[in-house]
């Protein structure tokens, strides 16, 4: 990656998590926490009154918490990174379908012509000539110039989306880690409830379970709102991975469609010509010795 995109990206990360952190706190305060409170007031009202009662569960209660809140924090985070690089994507896939070295059916394209070709490339824009296909273009056009050797380039682009695919593997780590993370939030407040409801243990003793029960409730609802988050995520980790993959795959391909099979080193057929003209002339002097030999009183007369 050029090292000039890498404060970007960063740049974007973090204001992408202060905004998230913003946004879903003020929803939290605004309109989450106090829609749980009216919720949780009136089912008590009715509980005290009817003792046959049961409680409905509410969308506000199952996510007032917390750990539910720092959930949807790092989800919405985990979202913008993933739209930042799905972006990205479907800016370099926009480059398949341009025809940046304009190759006629039947064309071929010798080591001198290399340098031509490579110009159509580099008048391309800064930004867009750091993106994998320009640089698969113009690896395999300078390694042709001078190596002269088409197996040599098909390795040599191979090589470079390989690498890039590692790139972008690797560039999945936050991603992963935010997918992991949020579990295992739910996880604390799943902790955080049971010892709540623990320590309200006397309490249900003396028959006052209302304590015990609304703790319990703040360890199973962390838990489920966090493992619904996170199949979410998978799943649309999933599929970026599936677009970057297809990508790298895409963009070897159009090396090999558009510039690899046009591709013809001359300079081994020149020399097999070069081969066999000498092996022809040979043959027809040893010919024409056998035709017309030397006479023996010649071969004596010189030999004195």
């Amino acid at each position: 990656m050029n090292k000039k995109n890498i404060p970007v990206e960063f740049v974007f990360q973090l204001f992408a998590l202060i905004i998230a952190i913003i946004i879903v706190h003020a929803f939290y305060v605004s309109v989450v926490r106090p829609n749980a409170a009216e919720v949780i007031a009136e089912q008590n009202m009715m509980a005290e009154q009817d003792p046959d009662f049961v409680r409905e569960r509410s969308v506000w209660v199952l996510i007032k918490d917390f750990e539910q809140e720092a959930c949807f924090v790092l989800m919405f985070w985990a979202l913008a990174i993933m739209g930042y690089k799905a972006v990205k994507i479907s800016s370099e896939r926009k480059l398949l379908e341009v025809d940046l070295i304009p190759v006629p059916e039947g064309m071929r394209i010798l080591p001198e012509d290399t340098r031509e070709f490579a110009r159509q490339v580099q008048a391309l824009p800064e930004d867009r000539q750091q993106m994998l296909l320009p640089r698969a273009l113009l690896n395999a056009l300078r390694r042709f110039a001078s190596t002269r050797n088409i197996q040599d380039v098909s390795s040599s682009t191979h090589t470079i989306c390989e690498s890039e695919a590692d790139r972008l593997e690797s560039e999945l780590a936050m991603i992963r880690y935010i997918s992991w993370a949020i579990p295992s939030i739910g996880f604390i407040g799943t902790v955080r409830g049971i010892g709540e409801a623990l320590a309200q243990a006397d309490k249900a003793v003396q028959g006052d379970i209302a304590g015990v029960t609304q703790s319990l409730g703040v360890a199973f609802n962390s838990t489920f709102i966090a493992l619904l988050i996170s199949i979410f995520l998978m799943f649309l980790v999933h599929q970026l991975q599936l677009m970057q993959e297809r990508l790298v795959f895409d963009s070897e391909t159009y090396c090999d469609d558009k510039v690899i099979r046009h591709l013809k080193a001359d300079l081994p057929g020149r020399t097999r010509d070069a081969t066999c003209h000498t092996s022809e002339r040979r043959r027809a002097a040893d010919h024409g010795r056998r035709a017309h030999p030397v006479p023996r009183t010649r071969l004596r007369a010189a030999r004195g």
